[in-house]
């Protein structure tokens, strides 16, 4: 008899709000107790960026940044505050795009998104600098998922995923998703080139963007607003889990046809 293929999204409800220097393998351990989700072998554990980057306190405020030459050139053409578009650029390997109200730039790590994923939005201001302060994407996303993967295999002892992820643009196409930015015990990238398709032929050239796709389907349940759930266990992948990283979603630049 043929099995069910199923692939599952369990959201987390119960996870607080976090604050610098939390350990969230220990947040995430306690909220599956709770919602009475017992981590399996394969699982994948899916967590927004944002409450990473709050566990790492990485806070920034405009009040404590010096803006540059570039910066100010930059925010004039984006009609920016210059102390903001310093940080893009702090965080950037290089700008790509400016028009009025938009940076795209090309993030320390490879991708290409806006403002260097810099964020204002969910970012509590319960400072007299709240509403100065922004918050930077981890500044390693992959050992960030790599740490949480290990404390969290030790304490389920499963062999499971971890993805870190952010909301994109993408060229060419309205709408935000969910992209993969941090990447342990999971591929990036599945390689399907000399498999056969249902006529017989073998494949070529496609390779699946695996990592994104998990990301992108996440991203439904945990929502951009106020939906309170920034971790998502993914139950089913369909694929061996191995040690991935981010670099295998980033396309060569001589590769690159659109820019």
């Amino acid at each position: 008899m043929q099995t069910k293929a199923q692939l599952e999204f369990i959201g987390l409800r119960t996870i607080p709000l976090i604050n610098p220097g939390d350990n969230l393998d220990e947040i995430i351990f306690a909220a599956c107790k709770k919602e009475q989700v017992d981590i399996q072998n394969k699982d994948i554990i899916v967590i927004t960026q944002k409450i990473v980057s709050k566990a790492e306190n990485r806070f920034r405020y405009l009040h404590e940044v010096k803006p540059g030459f570039k910066a100010k050139y930059y925010a004039f053409l984006s009609k920016k505050d210059s102390r903001f578009v310093q940080l893009v650029l702090n965080e950037s390997k290089s700008i790509l795009r400016v028009r009025k109200g938009t940076i795209i730039s090309e993030h320390k790590k490879g991708f290409i998104c806006a403002n260097a994923g810099i964020d204002h939005s969910n970012v509590d201001g319960n400072t007299t600098e709240g509403s100065d302060r922004f918050l930077l994407l981890p500044s390693e996303p992959d050992e960030s998922a790599r740490v949480l993967r290990e404390k969290f295999e030790k304490k389920v002892m499963k062999h499971i995923g971890v993805l870190i992820i952010d909301s994109h643009g993408r060229a060419w196409r309205n709408g935000t998703i969910g992209m993969s930015i941090g990447i342990s015990g999971l591929p990036g990238l599945i390689d399907m080139r000399g498999k056969e398709d249902l006529f017989g032929f073998k494949l070529r050239v496609t390779t699946i963007g695996i990592a994104d796709e998990i990301a992108a389907g996440a991203s439904i349940l945990m929502g951009q607003a106020r939906e309170s759930i920034p971790v998502v266990i993914v139950r089913g992948f369909p694929y061996e889990l191995r040690d991935g990283s981010f670099a295998e979603l980033v396309r060569n630049k001589k590769n690159d046809l659109f820019r």
